[in-house]
């Protein structure tokens, strides 16, 4: 069993949510986004979505915006990331470390070799932003043979026929995007998100993660009733860039404790997608 699938079975086991936070590589920099990292999992993260800095990130908002800048200003690139990836898996072996980014900096280095060096680094998935999945399945075959999971997102929007294709594509889990737009956006309507997890569970048959709008600990519980993850992103990043980046490390932790407690507070529940996987 690899580290995604160890993590989702560790949690639905115990009637829990996975908790899945989001930080972006080099932001403040990346000696400090390593020690984000180490307290996250002190924190009780399940899975790290670790983001790959790009200068149009189309899917972001102001806050995540804000991170990417900050890294390239930094110089960091994709390869670094990839070695910090790999700095992190020394330290915590068991950890799912997923890649979140754009195509541009993956095809600047090439398909076959991001593949390879990824492996290489311990990564154990990647999401691709803008690969539409009509068009991923060359790279996400390459990936698989590498052992790396593709992980596709699914809007509010996506249509069936794209759910399809995604299910025969996708492998780790599926993140479902609560808000149309960007992240950091909106309000989040959890009757709405309860609604469109059934629809993607009527599709796909892997965990459903859910992200864009979680802010607090009551956000998370109510998605938690009805994901089998909560993905949290520009909320960290507020946490990260609320202070002085020596803080950073020990700001983000405090703050993912909460919503750990939180999640495991909640009287145990059975998602719907376990009880049909198993």
């Amino acid at each position: 069993m690899n580290r995604i699938d160890a993590a989702f079975a560790r949690q639905r086991a115990a009637g829990r949510a996975v908790l899945i936070p989001y930080v972006t590589a080099g932001d403040p920099s990346l000696a400090a986004t390593s020690d984000i990292i180490d307290s996250m999992v002190r924190a009780g993260a399940d899975v790290i979505e670790l983001g790959v800095p790009f200068s149009d990130p189309m899917a972001d908002g102001p806050v995540i915006q804000r991170a990417a800048e900050r890294a390239l200003a930094n110089g960091v690139s994709l390869r670094d990331v990839l070695a910090l990836a790999a700095e992190v898996r020394l330290r915590h072996p068991s950890l799912p470390l997923v890649l979140m980014g754009y195509a541009n900096p993956i095809e600047a280095i090439g398909e076959a070799a991001f593949a390879e060096a990824a492996q290489r680094a311990g990564v154990d998935g990647v999401i691709v932003v803008d690969d539409p999945p009509e068009e991923a399945g060359d790279f996400t075959a390459l990936l698989r043979r590498h052992g790396i999971a593709t992980i596709f997102l699914v809007a509010p929007t996506t249509p069936p026929e794209r759910m399809e294709t995604i299910a025969k594509l996708a492998t780790g889990y599926v993140y479902y995007v609560s808000l149309k737009g960007v992240t950091g956006a909106g309000h989040l309507d959890t009757g709405d998100v309860a609604t469109h997890v059934a629809e993607i569970r009527r599709h796909v048959a892997l965990p459903v993660g859910v992200g864009f709008g979680i802010r607090d600990a009551a956000s998370a519980q109510a998605i938690a009733r009805h994901a089998d993850a909560v993905v949290i992103g520009s909320r960290i990043i507020a946490e990260i860039e609320g202070g002085e980046a020596r803080d950073a490390a020990a700001r983000a932790g405090a703050w993912l404790s909460t919503i750990r407690r939180a999640l495991d507070t909640m009287p145990a529940v059975e998602p719907a997608a376990a009880a049909r996987a198993h």
